[in-house]
């Protein structure tokens, strides 16, 4: 008999018996799908069930400014625009590609002044922080088939988008009293939020932290600067989140995380995607490091699937990973980040028909 995503979430991660690996949804460029279309993806299908791709959810809570801002364009060309975005960072897009990453130009927190005025946004008590029918949401999940995650903040990342990354690597040196009074405010804002959540909601399956803090070659600070600056307040809100019940809590970071997953493990963080194989990311090598305890989704080099590439570049990159790591549990395979748009549709048809035969269990 077939699993509920729920129930295969939980076998999946808690090395049990699915009745096939739990599959996230897969992160894919609109372009991406644009050509996948043209060359032969059902127009007539949801997304992910199509690819049979495992449902999951995420409590609506609004952890964002309010009053939020109107982003507005301040300058524009043929090529580029001046968008003062929704923090009130100032950023250069380019209008005339689809992709890349834009160049940031200004930073909405300047000094402990700019801080002031920016935290004033962040009301935890803010009614927008619920959805407004809360007791009608809380009804839908009560009997619930899919894993069921709370967002439990950021305690890098949201404050390297407040300063920029370079200017919050001077602060650490510069005024690491204002970084930390950020940081436990930000703690203090997350926790607050999510009490009534965690009240009222029984039995949410995961929690998740986004960071981003690494770049191809490691992390962006010191495991110093973390242990420093981030373990603490991180630890009080994963012990909360612990005794609440949640014992499954996930971390999305790009880059290379070597020396960061020992320091996650620490702060009881033991779930960590998306492992991306350009920047030497190894799920097979971070599972005989750190045996079952750290959890693992992701790994799988987008770069194999691109054009060019062959059926044999794919099968040797998926059955070295997944068929290892699938046999021992707590792993579930994802291309390590958005796919591109040079991925032909033929190729990841191909990879996901593999992931379907060595994931599924008779």
């Amino acid at each position: 008999m077939a699993m509920t995503s729920r129930e295969r979430f939980h076998a999946t991660f808690r090395y049990g018996q699915p009745d096939r690996v739990w599959l996230m949804g897969q992160w894919t460029f609109e372009d991406t799908n644009r050509r996948w279309l043209r060359e032969g993806m059902p127009r007539d299908q949801h997304f992910s069930t199509y690819w049979g791709f495992d449902r999951q959810a995420l409590v609506p809570l609004n952890f964002g400014l309010w009053p939020p801002l109107e982003e507005k364009v301040v300058e524009q060309t043929a090529h580029w625009q001046v968008v003062e975005d929704e923090l009130g960072a100032r950023k250069r897009v380019w209008s005339d590609r689809h992709m890349g990453m834009p160049q940031w130009l200004s930073y909405p927190v300047r000094d402990r002044d700019t801080w002031e005025q920016f935290k004033q946004r962040l009301d935890p008590h803010a009614p927008v922080r619920y959805p407004e029918y809360w007791d009608d949401y809380k009804r839908s999940v009560r009997d619930r088939d899919y894993p069921l995650q709370l967002n439990i903040g950021s305690y890098y990342g949201w404050i390297r988008n407040w300063v920029g990354m370079e200017h919050l690597a001077l602060w650490y040196y510069d005024c690491p009293d204002l970084v930390h009074e950020m940081t436990q405010y930000v703690t203090d804002f997350i926790l607050t939020i999510i009490d009534r959540a965690l009240s009222e909601i029984p039995e949410i399956d995961c929690a998740h932290v986004w960071e981003d803090m690494a770049m191809k070659t490691g992390s962006l600070i010191s495991p110093r600067l973390f242990r420093e600056f981030m373990m603490e307040p991180l630890k009080r809100v994963t012990k909360v989140v612990n005794e609440a019940g949640i014992d499954i809590i996930s971390v999305d970071c790009d880059g290379n995380v070597d020396e960061l997953n020992p320091l996650w493990l620490e702060a009881n963080v033991n779930l960590v995607f998306p492992l991306e194989a350009a920047a030497s990311c190894d799920p097979v090598a971070y599972r005989k490091q750190h045996g079952k305890q750290l959890l693992l989704i992701g790994g799988i080099d987008k770069r194999v699937l691109r054009d060019g590439c062959s059926k044999q570049d794919i099968e040797n990159e998926v059955r070295s990973k997944v068929e290892p790591l699938v046999a021992e549990g707590g792993y579930s395979p994802l291309v390590d980040h958005a796919v591109p748009p040079d991925v032909p549709f033929r190729n990841f048809r191909y990879y996901m028909d593999l992931i379907n035969e060595i994931c599924t269990f008779n």
